[in-house]
This record gives C-alpha cells, structure tokens and sequence, in this order.
C-alpha cells in the first residue's frame, strides 16, 4: 500500500519512527545508507567537450582539411576566413548548450533550505539536506515543504502544489486515510517537497528525500529526457555526411584528371608548379560546393524569426526551436491560462422560483433574493482588488467580487455599507465560511460554501422574499440544479444567511445550523476568446491539438468541446486510466484522445513518446516543476511566462503572454522561417552547382579551367552570404498556415527546393559554360574573365528568383524586400572592385575583357535568370493541374 492509503501509525510502524522523533544515532545510520535530502545532477560535458563535438560535422571536417591544405600552399587569407567562420558556429553551439543545463540548478535552488524537526523528543530547526525518512516535522504559513511526507496532524492546512499539478487552486490537507488509489493532485494526507504552506499548520513524518520525492524523480526524469535535434539538424547531418563524401570524390577527381594531362602532356612545363596549381585548384573547387556560411547564415535566419516572434509574444531560448515550430504537427497544450483565462468567473446562478437573470441590469432591478445573494457574496469573502488593480485572494472569491463589479455593484461600498462584525474562516473540514454583519437594521450571519454542506444545515429556503421550510421537494430541486452545473463542469458555491437579534456580537461553530439557503452560484475559468478561432486555425494547418492538464476530468472535457479542440469520436482519458494502457493500447487510441486529465510527469513524458513513435514533431506547453521533464522530451517545449523558473530553463520557447494564440502565431513565423532557410538553401546550391557544372564541362572537355581558385573563393566567401540572409527576411508565403505540417522523413531539398536548385544551377552553368566558349575565342584569361563576370552577376540575381518557388519576381513585388534590393547592391559593387585598376591583375581580369565582352558575359546573366522566372511560370501555371 501507498504511504497515501495507510493510517497515520501504520505509516510510522513501517518507517520505525514516532512523535518522539528520531535519535541522532538513528540519523547518522539512515544517511549513510539513504544519503541526503538533495538532488543530484548528471556529469556534465566539458565546454572544451561541446566546443570539440562541433567539428565532428563531416563538411566540417572537409573544410578543416582545405583550410590546412591552403595554409600549407601559402593562402593564408582564405585558410584565416574560413577558420574564423567554423570556429563562430562552434560557440554559437556550445552557447545554447549550456544554456539548456540550468534546469537542474533551477530545481536545486527550489529546496527549502531549513526544516523545524523534532529529535529525541526536542525541536531542532536544521539544514533541509539532513532530514531523513522517518524525521518529524513541523510546517506552518509561509514554509516550503522541505521532504514529502505523510501528515500526521493538520490545523486548517493549505498547500500551493501548483509547481507538481499545473493548478493555482490550494489544495486543502488531511490526516484520514484514502482507500482507493488516486492521482498526486488527489493525495490530500500528503505533502511534497518544494511546495508552498499557504494557510495553517501540520505536523508530517518524512516519507521520501532526495531523489526519491516527487520532486526528485522530476530532477531524474530531466535527467534521463533526451534533447531532441530538430528536424533541420537532423536532415543537414545526414546530407552534410553524403556532401562531405561527393566533394572529396569530386576533389580528387579533378585534380587525378589535371595531374594525368600534365603528366602524360608534350609540351614542356615545370611539372611541380602545374601540379601545386592543380591541386589548389581542386581545394578550391571542394570549398567552393561547400557553402561554408551555411550554418552562420542558418543560425542568422533563425535569429530574424526570433525577433518577429518576440513581437508576437514568444520569446526563444534555443534557436532551433523556431525551425521546429513550423514543422510542428502536434500541440501538447495545458488548459489554466493558456486555452483559458486562468480567471474564475460566474456564468450562471439559481434562485427558487425565479426565472429569467435580471442581476446584469443592475441593483435598481434586483429582487430582494438577489441583492441577497450578491450582498453574502461579497460580504463573506476576503478577496480585493488593490490600489494597483491587482486581485488578491481565492480565484473562487475574486471572481464573486467581480461579478459584483460587472453588475454595477461597487464591492467597495458594500462592505463599507456592512461592516463585518466577526467571521468563522473557512476551514477544510466544515467547508464554510461565515461572516457577521448589519444588514438593513438586522444582525446577519452570512455564510457560504459547498451545497452538499449547506444543504444539509439549511432548513429554510427563501422564494419570493419568504421564508419557506426546506422540504424534501425543495432538497430535490437543489440538488438537481447542482448537478445540472457539475454537469457543465462549472464549480458551484451555495449561499445562505441566518438572522440574530441586536445583541450578537461573536459567531460560534454552533451557529452555523437552521440556516436559510438562499441560491447557487456556477462559476469556471472560461476560454479565452480568440482560443476558438485558433483552434480552428492549427485544424486547417494541419495540426492535432491535445490538452493535458491536472484538472479534473469533467472540466477538461468540456472546456474541450466548448473550443472545438474535441472531434464527435475523440474522448477524454485520466493519468490513472493512462497508466492501466499497454503501450500497443495507447498506440492505437492515441489520435482519439485529445484530452488528458489529472496526469502526472511520467504520463506527460509517455504522452509525447508515443505521439514522437508516430513520427510526429511534437510541442508541449507548462509552466510547473512538473512538466520540466516533459518540456525537455518534447521537440519543442514551451513554458509559460508566468511559470516556473524550471520550466523555463526546460523550454525551447516562452509565452510572455501565456496564450495558446501565441502558439499559433508562432507556428506561421516557424514555417516562414523554414521556407526562407530553405530558400536560403537553394539559392546557394544553386549558385554552386552552376559552378561546378562549367568546371566539370571544361575538365572532361579538356578546355582551360574557367576559373582561378582565387575566384572560386571570393565568390563563395563573400558574395554568397548577404544574399542567403536576405532571403531570410521573406514574408510569409499566402498559404503557410493552410499547408499540413511536413513530413519528419522530408529532406531538405524535397518537393521544390530540389528542382529549383537543379533548374537554376542548371540554367546559371549553361551561361557561364557559353561565356567561357564565348571568351576562349579571343583568349583563355578572356574565358576566365566572361566566365567569372556571368557566374558572379547571374548567381547575384538570381537571388530575386529565390525569393518564391511559387510566385515570380512580379507577383512577389521586386520592391518589397529592401534587404535583397541592399544585398544585391553590395554584391554587385564587390564584384566591380575586382575589375578595377589594380585589382584586375589579382583576380586575373584580362585587359582585353573591355565593356563588350562585360555587356555579352552580363546580358548572358539576366537571360539566365529569365530563363529560371520562365521555367517556374510555366511550371505553376501550365502544369499546375498536375
């Protein structure tokens, strides 16, 4: 039997402990085999480990080996360059790593550093991290629970467990045994470590410490969670692996080929200067297909869509999380204050035999039962509004004075009006409150609470301003309209009053009887209202929407249906009934169920493996200790702002506005994202095929390179990337949010980045090919000139042909993205240095390359890129039936 189900001296029989407490000696000897009450973190790698592990990329290793080869050869420029650029994005790695590990530190620092104790029958106060199974402990307001434990004495205990459940509502404690096995949020005779004693006091005997609290085991399961790569992660390993193969082969290939005709060639030349030229040739061919900036440019891409997302109320911590959002297919959503306003409010209300609500006119419309009833309300309740507009007290109590307030009732001058006289605070055990005052020349005791209790202690029931008995046709009827509420997963108060004559000035227990019950009140925390359209919104986009929360059952389920987050066959399913599921059960019911109720941290961490075995790309959203695990597991966590320090650290992404709109908002900017990287993608490769394609067309042709190697490296150094960045500050596309999510085995050139990429790199190496033929009429360094002067200008404009694989330059607007009008301009002045005075000879411009051979080898750069806008017209337009 759990500690939760036992009686308080079974508990103590099975920890061999009493009320006398433990000795020291008994101490000493249980801390030596059960260790201290703390938590224990995992090793962690070395930064030098993180800094290392980033060159283990197989196009970084490639590079790393063109970079060596060219310091050797004495370019010592190029080798600097591209050293610099690996080294900048292994720290960018090793900097998000190591902001990912605070989330244990986070939940170390959670511990109740002092625990009140008795020991040998004396009360010590001593470091939390002493305490063993078996120590007594005392807890009163204020303290946090420094071990869980079983309560063995309770004086109106209250606890805030909302950092293990999810919920703000306070938990009321007990000592008396619960004979079925029910949910943590549910073991009302214990409590846990790290949560906040808000009212009362208690006396416990520690069950569990250290690892083995509830607390503990969430610190294990982050411990144990993995971090998941992101899609793009994944697809650019695998892809740099096979590049990384095909650019050595390639390499090597060209320089065998080079070497052989210098070798076996007649005529006379000296032999290790060709062959050093070959070889830093086919260096720079290697760095050449590899678009080193790649990463720097994709971790740039993704800092622009941090910044858009962070106007829209999300914050990313991990930078890879914006490139998950958008392939994201499934939302693992909490309900409090993300579907909902996390703000209780009054929804309905029954009086005996008054049809009709008129409270919302205002008091000049009221009955006499209805002033009533808002008079209790507000009168015997502790909430207020402060002078900063803040609600303080009980949600449930705050949303009563609310309701005040909103029907033109000032709360404030009501309870100036009555001034209250004496009170019996509510306590978890009568599951009352009343309060006593002078109402309309009467003395008065207000009192509410629970309708089960009220109805039994009433005998009178107002109708029409009578008092009529409370018979059993009335019970009847109360109780019926109580479970109407319940039925609607609406929290229900009872409220009713008892007169005195003049005299009363204090209230005692006993008086709380032969009360006359004036009506109910419903109340829930309702939807926000723009979380039904956004449902509405992830369904067309293709995403399944599933709330998991540590509410009850009932409530979840209909706050489910109400947002349309439940389809007719989907159901609702409890952390126990989820723990009674095999894998294989839940496997196959897993699409049907799209609400989870009363769960606990491993169920969260389960919930997300199965929907990631499916191959879906899973969110999980919280903002408590508990869900840490869970937002470490998931593909992409995100925690709420108003949440826990741990959940924070946990998350990939923080909602500073904790609404599940911001999600979606942040779901359209994580797929703009992705489709401007890869749009970032093809237009280097592009750049770089076509590139390739005229050096492979001039070495099995046997002409004369068409490049320098000095060429080869300026354009891949310098011209590429303000383009590629460009291209990341892209609108949205019209139907983003109208896609489904793509595919988990999608690689980063499927569907049309692939063809673009072939179509233009195809097209931008027939003209550099013509160019070079073109120029090698008058002379070889002519050819070199055309062919670098087309290469460089058609891969600069084909940047406006990347900005859509869909729209042309003319339905995208030429004007509308000022960053790639600025790249283009700056390319294009880069590239007229190089034919400068000066200049020319170091980039081996002929002087014979004068403005006619310019005008030929340009004009042959913008028919490329109208031949690519033609193509994709023709594509999308002809064929688009297809």
């Amino acid at each position: 039997m759990m500690h939760y189900q036992q009686e308080r001296d079974q508990v103590l029989e099975e920890l061999q402990a009493d009320y006398k407490g433990l000795t020291l000696a008994e101490v000493i000897k249980r801390q030596e085999v059960e260790g201290f009450n703390e938590i224990e973190e995992a090793k962690r790698k070395s930064t030098l480990a993180l800094f290392l592990e980033s060159f283990k990329d197989a196009m970084v290793v490639v590079l790393l080996v063109a970079a060596t080869v060219q310091f050797l050869l004495g370019e010592y420029i190029e080798a600097i360059v591209i050293m610099l650029v690996l080294i900048l994005n292994a720290i960018i790695s090793v900097v998000q790593t190591k902001k990912a590990e605070s989330s244990l530190e986070a939940l170390r620092q959670m511990s109740a550093p002092e625990a009140k104790v008795i020991r040998g029958g004396e009360k010590h106060t001593i470091p939390a991290r002493e305490l063993v199974r078996g120590d007594i402990v005392f807890l009163e307001a204020g303290d946090y629970i420094p071990a869980d434990g079983r309560i063995l004495e309770s004086g109106s205990l209250q606890v805030n467990e909302g950092m293990l459940t999810g919920e703000s509502q306070v938990v009321d404690k007990t000592v008396n045994a619960i004979s079925d096995e029910v949910a943590l949020g549910d073991r009302t005779n214990m409590v846990f470590s790290s949560a906040l004693v808000t009212n009362g006091r208690a006396t416990l005997v520690v069950t569990d410490i250290g690892l083995k609290t509830e607390i503990g085991k969430i610190a294990d399961l982050l411990n144990t969670a993995e971090q998941k790569q992101t899609p793009l992660q994944r697809k650019l390993d695998a892809f740099s692996k096979r590049l990384g193969v095909w650019i050595v082969l390639l390499s090597v290939g060209i320089f065998a080929v080079q070497a052989g005709r210098i070798w076996l060639g007649n005529q006379p030349v000296d032999l290790s200067t060709e062959l050093l030229e070959a070889l830093m040739f086919a260096v720079a061919v290697a760095v050449a297909a590899i678009p080193e900036a790649l990463q720097s440019i994709v971790t740039i891409v993704l800092s622009v869509g941090t910044n858009k997302m962070a106007k829209r109320h999300a914050i990313i911590r991990k930078l890879p999380a914006v490139e998950t959002l958008g392939s994201t297919s499934v939302i693992c959503t909490d309900k409090t204050g993300t579907l909902t306003q996390n703000k209780m409010t009054v929804t309905d209300y029954f009086i005996p035999r008054q049809s009709g609500k008129s409270i919302d006119q205002g008091p000049t419309s009221w009955t006499a039962s209805e002033s009533l009833l808002v008079d209790v309300a507000v009168l015997c309740n502790d909430s207020y509004i402060n002078g900063k507009g803040a609600e303080v007290g009980d949600p449930t109590e705050v949303a009563l004075i609310n309701f005040s307030e909103l029907n033109k009732q000032d709360y404030h001058q009501l309870r100036e009006l009555h001034e209250r006289l004496d009170e019996l605070p509510f306590d978890s055990d009568r599951k009352l409150m009343s309060t006593l005052h002078k109402i309309r020349g009467e003395r008065m005791m207000l009192t509410k609470g629970g309708p089960d209790v009220l109805f039994n202690r009433a005998t009178y029931i107002l109708v029409n301003g009578q008092e009529l008995p409370l018979d059993e046709d009335w019970r009847q009827k109360l109780t019926d309209q109580n479970e109407a509420f319940s039925k609607q997963a609406l929290r229900v108060l009872a409220f009713a009053y008892k007169k005195f004559d003049q005299t009363k000035q204090q209230l005692s227990f006993s008086d709380e009887s032969d009360l006359v019950l004036l009506g109910l009140m419903a109340m829930i925390d309702p939807p926000r209202d723009e979380v039904y359209n956004a449902i509405k919104e992830t369904k067309e986009a293709g995403i399944k929407t599933v709330m998991i929360t540590g509410d009850h059952k009932t409530t979840a389920e209909a706050i489910g249906r109400d947002i349309g987050l439940m389809a007719v066959d989907d159901v609702a399913v409890t952390g126990q009934e989820l723990d009674a599921m095999s894998d294989t059960e839940l496997t196959e019911q897993l699409e049907h169920i799209s609400v989870y109720a009363r769960v606990s941290p491993e169920n969260k961490i389960r919930i997300v493996k199965a929907w990631q075995s499916k191959g879906q790309v899973s969110a999980m959203t919280g903002d408590g200790v508990n869900d840490a695990p869970a937002l470490k597991q998931a593909d992409i966590g995100i925690a709420m702002g108003s949440g826990t320090d741990v959940s924070k650290d946990a998350a990939a992404m923080i909602l500073t506005d904790d609404n599940f709109v911001s999600i979606v908002n942040a779901v359209e900017v994580g797929r703009t994202v992705f489709d401007n990287i890869k749009k970032s993608i093809a237009y280097l490769f592009s750049g770089n095929l076509g590139a390739i394609i005229a050096i492979l067309y001039a070495v099995i042709i046997g002409l004369p390179n068409p490049f320098t190697a000095l060429q080869l490296l300026f354009i891949n150094l310098v011209n590429d990337s303000l383009p590629a960045i460009a291209l990341g500050m892209e609108k949205a596309e019209p139907d983003v949010m109208n896609r489904k999510p793509r595919s988990m085995d999608e690689g980063i050139f499927a569907g049309e980045t692939l063809r673009s990429v072939l179509t233009r790199g195809t097209i931008i190496g027939l003209a550099v090919i013509a160019a070079h033929l073109i120029g090698l009429q008058v002379s070889a360094e002519v050819g070199v000139s055309m062919a670098f002067t087309t290469l460089i200008i058609s891969r600069t404009l084909q940047t406006f042909a990347a900005r859509s694989n869909r729209q042309t330059i003319i339905g995208v607007g030429l004007l509308t993205n000022k960053y790639v009008l600025g790249a283009v301009t700056i390319c294009f002045g880069l590239y007229l240095l190089t034919v400068l005075p000066g200049l020319r000879l170091v980039f081996s411009i002929s002087d014979q390359f004068g403005m006619n051979e310019w005008l030929m080898a340009s004009g042959l750069a913008v028919a490329a890129v109208f031949m690519m806008e033609l193509v994709k017209y023709v594509f999308h337009h002809a064929f688009k039936s297809k």
